[in-house]
């Protein structure tokens, strides 16, 4: 959430970071001035009744004590009469305060100065390119068509069981995601220095608008029947209601929602494992073959807590972490640098990394690694107080990003992998996290 201060002071950039978003700051922020001046006069009246009042009360000590009772009572009369205009005063400026926080909810963060200028992924930017791409002397098939073949892959009774977007992995296609799953755990933890965390797969509304879900993405999300949809669409949290997560970014980032950091302990780096539900209610028609857009699907997520002044450094760090797993599988890959009507709604700043994918002569997104600048903190309400136990408290900067997104990385494998005869080589740094096993074979 954007700071009201800062909105209050800098309107007119925020109006032109909307617009570079492709974003109409009229809707997002209404009458942004007007509401804000009302507020501050609500509150500016308030504090004068509330003078006024006091001053009256010390009045009617005074006159009794002088035995004017009458005029004691007079006294006392336009105090009860300032008391409801109090009243009157202090349902107003909560009322708009009410309003101005659900204005700023749906904003989303500014893009930096660095992010260019476009409307859509056309407009991305490539930033770096890495490994050479395989040649083959066959033509190279997509995943799903390696997959079914070799009896790891299957969309159709995954359909049965499920529906359309899941999908069921057997024998060493099963092997092959735990393989990727421990792969990407072990090496940022044992060589990064994460944290490994395994958080709850449902989380309430507070952390969905804690990293900034809610209440913009509702219809993106699955919710669990104990939800009220509608009361978080109008930014009412209950703490006893659930959602399955988008995101392993959400329940980590939340862990340390409404406290204050030990600064010595930054950056706090986490990384966790878990099963991902999306709804994709806007991506209809889309990437409707293959295992490319799931409703359930697996990722490994590294989350980074840390002072402002070390943001970008950190961002650039966690992005090279999870490039780090594509170099090691040996999958050529490309870093984009969004642009502003691609970035995301809590994002400040997005690289992507692209996988390629020969059985579909495509490039396709991989991970995610965003700096979020103080924008979920402020959410969230994570603070940390720079210089020491008597300074000024402070929001954390959040950083996250895919370290990798598995089930992506595991038809990459496929699609790089594939053999002449049909047959996938396993990926050298596989090898023992698949019992040594060099070659997927048809299963029986």
């Amino acid at each position: 959430m954007l700071d009201l201060s800062f909105v209050r002071a800098n309107l007119e950039l925020v109006e032109a970071k909307l617009r570079a978003r492709g974003a109409d700051p009229a809707a997002l922020l209404g009458d942004f001035k007007t509401l804000d001046q009302s507020r501050r006069a609500a509150i500016t009246q308030s504090e004068q009744a509330k003078a006024r009042r006091n001053e009256l009360s010390q009045q009617v000590g005074a006159l009794k004590k002088a035995g004017k009772n009458d005029e004691a009572a007079a006294v006392m009369d336009e105090t009860r009469a300032l008391k409801d205009q109090l009243d009157a005063l202090d349902r107003t400026a909560t009322e708009l305060d009410e309003q101005l926080r659900l204005s700023l909810a749906r904003v989303p963060n500014l893009v930096r100065d660095e992010v260019p200028v476009g409307t859509s992924e056309a407009d991305n930017a490539v930033v770096k390119s890495w490994g050479e791409k395989r040649t083959y002397d066959f033509e190279p098939k997509p995943h799903w068509e390696v997959g079914e073949a070799l009896g790891i892959l299957d969309l159709e009774r995954a359909a049965k069981l499920s529906g359309a977007r899941f999908a069921v992995y057997m024998g060493a296609g099963a092997r092959l995601e735990r393989a990727l799953i421990s792969f990407m755990l072990d090496l940022h933890t044992a060589k990064h220095g994460y944290t490994e965390v395994l958080p709850p797969f449902m989380v309430n509304s507070k952390s969905l608008f804690g990293t900034g879900q809610l209440p913009k993405f509702a219809e993106d999300l699955f919710r669990c029947s104990d939800t009220d949809a509608e009361a978080a669409a109008r930014g009412e949290f209950r703490d006893n209601d659930h959602w399955l997560i988008p995101t392993a970014e959400v329940p980590v980032t939340n862990l340390y929602r409404d406290e204050i950091l030990d600064e010595t302990r930054l950056p706090i780096s986490l990384t966790a494992y878990t099963p991902c539900f999306r709804a994709e209610a806007g991506a209809a028609g889309r990437d409707t073959r293959g295992i490319i857009r799931q409703h359930q699907f697996q990722k490994v997520e590294l989350v980074k807590f840390v002072r402002p002044e070390e943001s970008d450094a950190q961002h650039e760090l966690l992005t090279r972490h999870a490039e780090e797993i594509l170099e090691l599988l040996d999958l050529p890959y490309r870093r984009m640098l969004l642009c502003t009507g691609d970035t995301g709604f809590s994002a400040a700043k997005t690289y992507d990394l692209e996988v390629w994918l020969p059985g579909q002569q495509v490039y396709r997104e991989i991970s995610s690694c965003s700096n979020f600048g103080d924008f979920q903190a402020r959410r969230a309400n994570i603070r940390f107080r720079p210089g020491g136990p008597k300074a000024k408290l402070d929001f954390v900067h959040t950083i996250n990003g895919s370290g990798l997104a598995v089930g992506r990385t595991w038809l990459a494998v496929i699609e790089n992998y594939q053999q002449a005869d049909g047959s996938v080589a396993v990926p050298e740094v596989l090898r023992p996290y698949m019992g040594g096993r060099d070659k997927i074979t048809k299963e029986l």
